[in-house]
């Protein structure tokens, strides 16, 4: 389907493509929604950001800069994967019934439990107060996020985001185009979370099914207070251990810190 990676040329040829290809993803994300809800509609929804305080643009830019050294070493990780995958050292695979229909959308709930376990207990281990200011601080310093926020990580932090799907890859059978999906699911989902404007339904956040998912609200009391809510996709880990926001319960009138 594609040539095989077989020199350092070619190698940092398919580094740049993943590269911007990623960068687009982020900007293209990010940019619809910070335009939709914070300049074209900023008066319909300004009352509805979760946080009082605002973001300077110091640190929409900071932001900015850390997800372009975020991206570039995320694109490392999926030039390394393709790499393999050329050499057929992953369980990617191209035909979506080789393993039949009803294993793609399997594949896709397992590749979403496993990331979501693996991110909650190192987010935890990130906000260690001896790991915290090298790996973590600089995702915290966006005190107030923006979807800008999605990919503003240390590069510490960006590599231990990046290695878990590869080595899920090398083991779980995954077909292309659920990674496909899932790579925009997850762009998608991060750009929401810090929004700090809640876009779900009031009556799907209330419903026994609304409460199983992570949006904008979830992750802002994680940025407010600092050691609650550490799910990515959802609530089960933060539910089974004790660390979801007592907040999350509370009134509209309560999220506004």
């Amino acid at each position: 389907m594609f040539p095989e990676i077989n020199s350092g040329t070619v190698f940092f040829l398919y580094l740049a493509i993943f590269f911007f290809a990623i960068l687009f993803r982020y900007f293209l994300a990010a940019g619809i929604f910070y335009y939709y809800y914070y300049v074209w509609y900023y008066e319909k929804f300004h009352a509805k950001k979760l946080s009082r305080r605002g973001a300077k643009k110091a640190q929409l830019k900071n932001e900015i800069i850390w997800s372009i050294k975020a991206s570039l070493i995320f694109a490392l990780a999926g030039t390394i994967l393709y790499w393999l995958w050329t050499k057929d050292h992953t369980a990617i695979y191209l035909a979506p019934d080789a393993f039949g229909y009803w294993y793609l959308p399997v594949s896709l709930i397992l590749i979403l439990l496993i990331h979501e376990t693996y991110y909650y207990w190192v987010h935890r281990w990130m906000h260690h107060p001896r790991i915290y200011k090298t790996v973590h601080k600089v995702h915290h310093d966006s005190l107030t996020p923006t979807p800008w926020t999605a990919f503003s990580f240390h590069p510490w932090e960006s590599l231990l985001e990046a290695i878990i799907l590869p080595l899920i890859l090398l083991i779980i059978p995954v077909n292309i185009y659920v990674l496909i999906f899932y790579l925009l699911l997850m762009t998608l989902s991060s750009v929401i979370n810090h929004l700090d404007i809640e876009v779900y339904p009031t009556g799907f956040q209330k419903s026994w099914f609304g409460k199983l998912f992570i949006g904008a609200t979830h992750h802002h009391y994680h940025h407010a207070e600092f050691n609650t809510n550490y799910g990515l996709y959802f609530t089960f880990w933060d539910k089974l251990m004790g660390t979801e926001s007592s907040k999350m319960e509370g009134t509209e009138s309560d999220l506004n810190l």
